[in-house]
């Protein structure tokens, strides 16, 4: 009974050894586009053994996108190109009074579609 205990356990042993230093290999992507919220996203990402090569997009809230392009590796580290799409549009100020003192300014409706 002892020998079949320990022939188990060094069997265990061996696939958690392989499978820790087995080689990984995935690839994912999605995307996000949602006109409601304005959430604007995508990500890719190719892992090969130990190199790992992807990148993500972000829309900002300035309506430029941001592109950030990786490659890591065990020799080579995490690297990151980080790149600006388009021109960075700034919103309208609302509620200026002629007096020069400044106003308020807000949002006519709020995500939940509220009035203020």
């Amino acid at each position: 009974m002892n020998a079949i205990l320990v022939i188990v356990a060094i069997c265990a042993a061996a696939t958690v050894s392989l499978a820790h230093h087995a080689p990984a290999h995935y690839k994912f992507d999605y995307g996000v586009h949602d006109p409601h919220t304005h959430d604007v996203k995508s990500q890719w990402e190719h892992r090969d053994g130990h190199q790992v090569k992807g990148a993500y997009t972000l829309k900002e809230a300035d309506g430029t996108t941001r592109l950030v392009e990786y490659t890591a590796g065990p020799h080579s580290g995490f690297n990151a190109v980080v790149k600006r799409i388009g021109h960075a549009h700034h919103p309208a100020h609302y509620g200026h009074h002629s007096g020069g003192h400044g106003g308020d300014s807000y949002v006519g409706a709020t995500h939940w579609g509220f009035q203020h």
